[in-house]
């Protein structure tokens, strides 16, 4: 059985890494913070105190990081992964970044003899706790199969794309999905509240016909009870949309309604409030509305 290391224990992180424990295969693991560290080394992983001594002690090393210079750093970096390399030895990155990044960080690894895979997921805190993550990787089809049922102790659809970076566009494709029906479910509950409506049979009527999707199966219910914490952070989700954009641009792929998204966002974040969840974004169009979607009391 392969022994595995894991950096970056956040919120989706440290699920991933509990569900590769679960399956029964010997964790390393490290983070910024120790606290996790901690917790997940009384639960029988082996704790590491940078991402060198990650690599030098496993057969496939993940990361799941905020943006592209921390996945970077922590591959490429003095006292990196690359620091770590041997034989054999895998990386496989669960964080979203940009695809010309993993394509440079496989690049630069391949030279140390480090087979890279860019395997960004979909299917939030709720999906890591689970083990039924969606996941999209790119990278060299031998490593795919090496790290496959690694990739099924944590999630349940599992795709190789193609080539290096191609995790990364699938990933920049699904969060042009995600924001579209974040903003898209924000505008029709805002518009039955406004209306006089009941948004909740607004909801009932139309998320089992063409409207269905995961937005309106997994949200409205902590909305109308207004729990908003996350999830996914709306400033990930910004940070995702910054990537979609950019990556548009590289391929000169226009981009609109995405761009109109990301103002959303913008404004989110600028009012404080980028540590709630991506579906907060209601907020924003709320106040422009001048309601509170399942109050009673709005004129």
């Amino acid at each position: 059985m392969k022994t595995v290391g894991y950096i970056g224990l956040g919120l989706m992180g440290a699920s991933m890494a509990r569900n590769l424990m679960k399956a029964g295969y010997p964790l390393v693991v490290h983070n910024r913070s120790r606290a996790i560290v901690d917790q997940l080394a009384a639960e029988g992983a082996t704790p590491a105190f940078s991402p060198k001594e990650v690599a030098a002690q496993v057969d496939v090393v993940f990361t799941n990081l905020p943006d592209s210079p921390d996945v970077e750093q922590v591959a490429l970096g003095p006292n990196g992964i690359i620091a770590g390399a041997h034989p054999g030895l895998i990386f496989v990155d669960n964080s979203t970044i940009k695809p010309e990044t993993a394509r440079h960080i496989a690049a630069e690894l391949a030279r140390a003899g480090i087979r890279a895979l860019d395997a960004p997921v979909s299917g939030g805190d709720i999906g890591a706790r689970a083990g039924t993550l969606t996941i999209m990787v790119g990278g060299p089809a031998d490593a795919f199969e090496e790290v496959l049922p690694l990739f099924q102790a944590m999630g349940k659809t599992i795709t190789h794309i193609g080539e290096s970076g191609a995790g990364q566009v699938a990933k920049a494709a699904n969060q042009i999905m995600v924001a579209a029906q974040m903003a898209g479910m924000a505008e029709a509950l805002v518009l039955a509240q406004k209306s006089g409506v009941d948004p909740r049979k607004v909801v009932e009527a139309i998320s089992k016909g063409a409207a269905q999707c995961w937005a309106l199966d997994t949200k409205p219910a902590r909305i109308f009870r207004r729990e908003l914490t996350p999830g996914f952070k709306a400033y990930m989700q910004l940070k995702d949309l910054n990537i979609v954009l950019d990556t548009g641009g590289a391929y000169a792929v226009p981009l609109p309604v995405t761009a109109a998204i990301q103002q959303l966002y913008r404004a989110m974040i600028a009012a404080g409030n980028g540590d709630l969840d991506n579906s907060a974004v209601i907020t924003v169009l709320e106040a422009l509305a001048g309601v509170t979607v399942g109050s009673s009391d709005d004129d």
